[in-house]
């Protein structure tokens, strides 16, 4: 394999462009050349791509989002629309493609590859969400942004007596939310793996206060939502004052941390190294300290435990 493309599609995240960075680089170093392809399958399907060098590259590591720009392509959810991919990659002479995002994405990679271009998928999302890895690029990044701004708000919480009801990031998933949660000292975390019952929060509350407790943190997975609600009912029960905050994307951005610039970087060599043998139709993942590979149709079946244990932790140490 001589020519091979890279793209990144779906939510932006930390570290995709240190895991571009090392596609790039580790091709040219095994003789390759490289197809950049802005904008995801939109950017292939609309011929949105240039040759890069080794200096396209550079200065990139450390900065957040995508040099090769996001967005999600409903076309390529029909046959019509990956068969019009196809084309377009043997039109460029791509004769296998990396892919750097979610779920979604695996799944245009999947098409790609049955019908004879071979392509991996590497997970490039803040959610940890893909089950066939035990970390995905962006997340450690993301957890970080959670746990400094949260600081921020424990602040003002603070010198206020204040209940603040802060809403991240994680679409279906509560890994984002249950980390933070322990690693700012939250009174309480929802989230979509487990139920919850608001009395029992409020009466958690009250029962703190009592023993000198003055300022409450409570996140809130983004599949859980209405965080506006929880707090009213809240200040309107205990007379705590509360206010709700919803983070939003700035979880998706800012330079990223070691831990994501490091496994985009053995994640984007070890895409390449597949594609020079000529395999194609894998993921990509980290099981522990290993890197490892699977069948994407494979891959989209797993399902991903939830960390009860740690979720058991923060009623223990949230008194």
């Amino acid at each position: 394999m001589k020519r091979i493309g890279v793209l990144t599609s779906g939510g932006d995240a930390p570290g995709m462009n240190a895991a571009i960075r090392a596609v790039v680089r580790t091709a040219i170093y095994k003789g390759m050349t490289v197809v950049g392809i802005n904008r995801g399958y939109n950017g292939l399907l609309n011929g949105d791509m240039y040759e890069m060098d080794v200096r396209s590259v550079s200065s990139i590591i450390q900065r957040g989002g995508t040099k090769l720009f996001s967005a999600r392509c409903k076309e390529f959810k029909e046959e019509a629309g990956v068969l019009r991919g196809v084309e377009a990659c043997r039109k460029a002479g791509i004769e296998g493609l990396v892919v750097i995002g979610g779920d979604g994405s695996y799944r245009g990679a999947g098409d790609l590859s049955r019908h004879g271009i071979p392509t991996i998928g590497l997970p490039g999302t803040i959610d940890n969400d893909i089950s066939s890895t035990d970390f995905t690029i962006g997340y450690d990044t993301a957890m970080n942004t959670v746990m400094q701004l949260v600081d921020k708000l424990r602040d003002t919480s603070h010198s206020h007596d204040r209940c603040s009801v802060v809403e991240v990031m994680g679409r279906d998933a509560g890994y984002i939310a249950v980390n933070s949660a322990v690693a700012c000292g939250a009174v309480e975390v929802l989230c979509p793996e487990k139920e919850y019952n608001v009395e029992e929060i409020i009466a958690k509350m009250q029962a703190s206060r009592k023993i000198g407790k003055q300022n409450f943190i409570i996140i809130v997975a983004e599949g859980i939502g209405h965080s506006q609600e929880l707090a009213e009912r809240i200040q309107r029960e205990t007379g705590i004052e509360a206010r709700a905050t919803i983070l939003g994307h700035v979880q998706r951005g800012g330079s990223p941390t070691v831990r994501d610039r490091v496994l985009a970087s053995q994640m984007g060599n070890y895409a390449v190294n597949l594609l020079e043998k000529g395999i194609g139709n894998r993921v990509v993942g980290i099981r522990g300290t290993k890197l490892v590979d699977y069948d994407i149709q494979e891959a989209l079946k797993m399902t991903k435990p939830f960390d009860d244990d740690l979720y058991d932790l923060t009623k223990v140490i949230s008194i």
